[in-house]
């Protein structure tokens, strides 16, 4: 873990240690188990597992690779014992020799049972499913435990999720009873588990199943709609006691009310993703409370937050430093300087006024399919940007190579010549600095903006006839780490 996650981790155990016993002298009921929405490598889960903290984690993930990589941090933290492999030697050749014949290699087969297909999954239907299993790693030496479990959240229900949660007493009782009536073998491969675990896959049945788990719905930096998940899932599950959630990725949460809200046309992104996230009317979207649904705006009837206004609410311009600020704003200029020149040289046309419509409705400069395709010049060797001349030279060289516009490119700007490129610095160097005050004044809005979410999640809580507290406080030190607001709430 670099500086920033081991400063987010531990801040965020010693807060969920604290707040778990606040809860168990408050409500006579202890927390049994902290539910980690998209425990990702589990660092967090690891932590809290661990010593002094001792709690038992449910650790839910949607992509198999994350887990099984979290599974081999789990070895290293001691958590889990390494497992031994023994190969028959005959049988693998034959093995390697059927895979060579399809032109197939190892490699392949195992990234593929690591990873499995890319992205998030749609469950599987119910009636499709494989029987539950227990996927454990517990240790008799005091510690916790860590139960994995693979689930897709869309939303708060946690209904298919709760019945996996084991009891762990009853599994190490089990397990180890399991070994002990095993016939002992002196070959190496019978200590492939050390004395002090307990690890298995186990087929669920009641007697190892949980009886009136309390849970405490837990994220470190979840993001976009994960935290309205987490959120809802106190009020529509009995087991959750309580919620304790900090979020980030703003410009990934979507809109809940309609029309959507864009970019300007000229600055909006054609990026996919952020073309998904913008659609209107997503019911798990921002706003999450009646308050900001219903209050009355110059813009009409509730509280909207374009994908511009999310994009800006993850910026944290009190920590930028001198040189950081300086490059960061010269590699903006120089790209939006760049675009001037493939206006002016008619690569790319004009842009137009929002309100100007063509035919099909959509602004101009934009395709009925949601835009014109952009220029992705991607990243360039750092010496490209010791001048402008030769971020232009550096750029050139690398969209020349466009298999489809690259010919265009050669056409329209192999004559310039190093005075006509330093020209068009010095007449837009003004415009440089304007470019500069307009996203910091940008950037400055994201307290505000982060405010207003944060707000909302708060305001939800204290809406619900269920929720007995809510309330948000800082668990990080800004500097370390920005989105540092944690959103609690305890259940009647």
């Amino acid at each position: 873990m670099n500086v920033k996650k081991i400063h987010e981790v531990d801040n965020f155990c010693r807060y969920l240690d604290k707040l778990t016993t606040e809860i168990a002298e408050s409500t006579n009921q202890e927390i049994t188990h902290l539910v980690d929405f998209g425990a990702g490598q589990n660092y967090l889960g690891r932590a809290l597992a661990s010593e002094p903290y001792n709690k038992h984690i449910i650790a839910l993930e949607s992509r198999a690779h994350n887990i099984e990589g979290a599974r081999n941090w789990d070895v290293l933290a001691k958590l889990a014992p390494k497992q031994q492999t023994m190969v028959n030697k005959k049988e693998w050749r034959l093995q390697q020799q059927a895979l060579a014949e399809q032109g197939i290699s190892e490699k392949e087969t195992q990234k593929q049972d690591l990873k499995g297909e890319r992205g998030f999954h749609a469950e599987a239907p119910a009636e499709e499913e494989k029987p539950a299993q227990a996927n454990l790693k517990i240790s008799n030496s005091g510690v916790g435990s860590i139960q994995y479990v693979e689930h897709y959240i869309k939303d708060g229900d946690l209904s298919r999720v709760v019945p996996q949660i084991v009891d762990q007493d009853a599994v190490r009782e089990k397990v180890t009873s399991d070994l002990d009536a095993t016939p002992t073998d002196p070959t190496p491969s019978s200590k492939q588990i050390p004395d002090n675990f307990v690890e298995g896959n186990l087929q669920l049945d009641d007697s190892i199943k949980a009886q009136d788990p309390r849970l405490l719905i837990i994220s470190l930096h979840s993001c976009g709609n994960l935290v309205h998940h987490g959120i809802r899932s106190l009020l529509l599950n009995p087991s959750v006691s309580a919620v304790a959630l900090v979020g980030c990725c703003y410009n990934l949460v979507t809109e809940r009310l309609g029309p959507p809200t864009y970019k300007l046309p000229s600055l909006r992104s054609n990026h996919p993703r952020l073309t998904e996230t913008s659609e209107a009317h997503d019911p798990h979207g921002f706003p999450m409370s009646s308050r900001l649904c219903n209050q009355h705006t110059s813009s009409g009837k509730g509280v909207r937050l374009n994908i511009t206004a999310r994009m800006m609410a993850v910026q944290a311009p009190q920590n930028w430093g001198k040189k950081d600020s300086e490059d960061f704003f010269k590699r903006h200029f120089y790209r939006a300087l760049l675009q001037r020149i493939f206006m002016d040289k008619g690569i790319v046309p004009a842009p137009e006024p929002a309100d100007v419509q063509n035919n099909n409705g959509s602004p101009l400069g934009w395709s009925a399919g949601g835009g014109t395709a952009p220029i992705i010049l991607g990243s360039l060797r750092k010496s490209c940007y010791e001048s402008f001349v030769a971020y232009v030279r550096g750029a050139l060289e690398k969209l020349i190579n466009d298999p489809t516009r690259g010919s265009l490119f050669k056409e329209k700007m192999s004559t310039m010549t190093d005075e006509e490129i330093l020209q068009y610095e010095t007449d837009f160097k003004e415009r440089g600095k304007e470019l500069s005050v307009m996203w910091s004044l940008m950037a400055f809005s994201a307290g505000v903006i982060e405010a207003a979410i944060v707000v909302d999640r708060w305001l939800f809580l204290k809406e619900q006839d269920e929720v007995a507290d809510a309330w948000v406080e800082p668990v990080f030190e800004f500097r370390h780490s920005p989105r540092n607001l944690v959103v609690v709430g305890i259940k009647k």
